[in-house]
């Protein structure tokens, strides 16, 4: 049996992107290569790996070996990157999964100072809930993700992302410097139920308050809309703050409850070398911006080594894998 990594790549292109043109399109090759080299794998393992539908689906045949394809291509690309590291020329795409609110709210910065700093590294954004990028990031279809509250081990922690109240400007406590959750007993309550409600439900539980949200709202813009036309109030994260329009106010909550959003790589295996210079490079950032700012906290400890030298990536909108880009979802 020959299996190769051409073969295993464009077996991997047409799961992600959902079909064979979208893959010859993603690998720039044409669709007939695509299908041929798909087809030689399966002749190879004697035994098909996709139901050829709109989308493409895996078998029970080819989901067993997809985790398997994904490291052999993530080793031959660390490979790479490893004699690329060593030649001091850091290149290739590391494939970064983070929650809604985090692409829309902490990503852009990030992208923005890995395109100054790591011009050679293209970083590919995909977006899933709290329980998808965790996922990801353990079977390899990421290499980096940014998490939510990890268990202790290396990785950045890029903000300590506390918990706002969302209210109409014309709510009677849009003025006050900081709301009660108390005092928010008698409004309508929304939710987006992902993992966020706990943390929100323990915040009721320290006020002594029962948790008995009205509407349970899964997209992140109904949620911010309903507020808007003043059908309840709600909760969300700092890192929100940009998605919020101008007629509703995010205030500081009590009691405080934050989250911590931590850069990392998977914890069962080398981190791609990729990844530790982004990681290494946000570092250096973070650290530079807290110098400059005289009322910032100190940065956290990295659990990787300082910047080596200072040169991180261009973005690449993300193709449709199985992280999935999807409805916009609050996190």
């Amino acid at each position: 049996m020959t299996v190769n990594l051409p073969q295993l790549r464009a077996f991997l292109a047409v799961v992600d992107t959902g079909g064979f043109g979208a893959a010859a399109a993603e690998l720039g090759m044409s669709q007939s290569a695509v299908s041929h080299a798909v087809a030689s794998l399966e002749r190879e393992l004697a035994a098909p790996l996709l139901i050829r539908t709109t989308p493409a689906r895996t078998t029970a045949l080819g989901e067993r070996v997809l985790p398997h394809a994904r490291i052999a291509l993530s080793a031959a690309r660390t490979v790479a990157e490893i004699a690329a590291d060593a030649a001091e020329t850091m290149t290739g795409t590391v494939r970064l999964a983070a929650t809604p609110t985090v692409c829309q709210g902490l990503v852009p910065g990030l992208l923005r100072h890995w395109g100054e700093d790591q011009p050679l590294i293209t970083v590919r954004v995909f977006e899933g809930d709290s329980a998808e990028i965790s996922a990801w990031l353990d079977t390899g279809t990421a290499d980096a993700a940014v998490l939510i509250d990890p268990p202790p081990g290396p990785g950045i922690q890029l903000a300590e992302d506390g918990y706002r109240a969302v209210l109409p400007r014309d709510h009677p406590l849009a003025g006050e410097p900081l709301v009660d959750i108390r005092d928010l007993e008698d409004d309508e309550f929304l939710i987006s139920p992902n993992g966020c409600e706990a943390r929100i439900r323990t915040i009721h539980d320290r006020a002594g308050l029962r948790f008995t949200p009205t509407h349970r709202v899964r997209d992140l813009a109904t949620l911010i809309s309903m507020v808007q036309a003043g059908i309840g109030v709600t909760v969300l994260s700092e890192v929100s703050r940009s998605l919020i329009p101008a007629d509703l106010v995010l205030l500081p909550l009590a009691p405080r409850t934050s989250r911590r959003l931590v850069l990392t790589g998977p914890q069962g295996r080398p981190w791609h070398p990729a990844v530790r210079t982004l990681a290494e490079s946000a570092a250096g950032h973070l650290a530079r911006s807290a110098s400059r700012s005289p009322d910032a906290e100190a940065v956290p400890d990295s659990g990787v080594s300082p910047p080596t030298r200072s040169t991180a990536p261009r973005c690449t909108r993300a193709g449709r894998t199985s992280p999935r880009p999807g409805p916009l979802r609050s996190s």
